[in-house]
């Protein structure tokens, strides 16, 4: 099964307001977590679902959101230092991303992995991966799920 990638907005926008990407991103982490997609993140996307939320609601929310999408995934990810230096190559030649992006980017083609979900279009400039809104990620779904 193909490893998918999910961005930091996937878990935020899954347990934050109201809004168009809350739906898609809860079904998405529904299926990752039942098994039927193979979401994968890193270490980073954990610790910025932990600043996000200890920032916006309260330390308590923020190790159990975290802890969660942890659980959710078949596999986080370690950033090593290779990956910090391809982020800074990264950064070098694309000066739309910003530093969090490169790095999981960076993750992404060490882990050989090519498909990131994120409703962020940044990502679009990077020619080594594709992108999908969390809605079109769900259409990898198996028929009979």
């Amino acid at each position: 099964m193909t490893r998918l990638f999910l961005d930091t907005n996937v878990f935020l926008y899954a347990i934050g307001g109201e809004g168009p990407h809350r739906e898609p991103c809860r079904a998405l982490l529904a299926a990752v977590g039942r098994g039927a997609l193979n979401g994968v993140t890193n270490s980073e996307v954990l610790q910025e679902i932990l600043h996000v939320r200890a920032r916006r609601i309260s330390m308590k929310d923020a190790t159990q959101a975290a802890r969660s999408a942890a659980g959710i995934v078949a596999e986080v990810l370690s950033v090593t230092a290779e990956d910090m230096l391809d982020a800074c190559s990264l950064l070098d030649s694309h000066s739309n991303l910003n530093v969090r992006d490169a790095l999981h980017v960076a993750v992404m083609q060490n882990s050989r992995i090519g498909l990131l979900v994120s409703v962020d279009r940044d990502f679009d400039s990077i020619k080594t991966l594709r992108r999908l809104d969390p809605s079109d990620a769900l259409d990898l779904l198996p028929k009979n799920t």
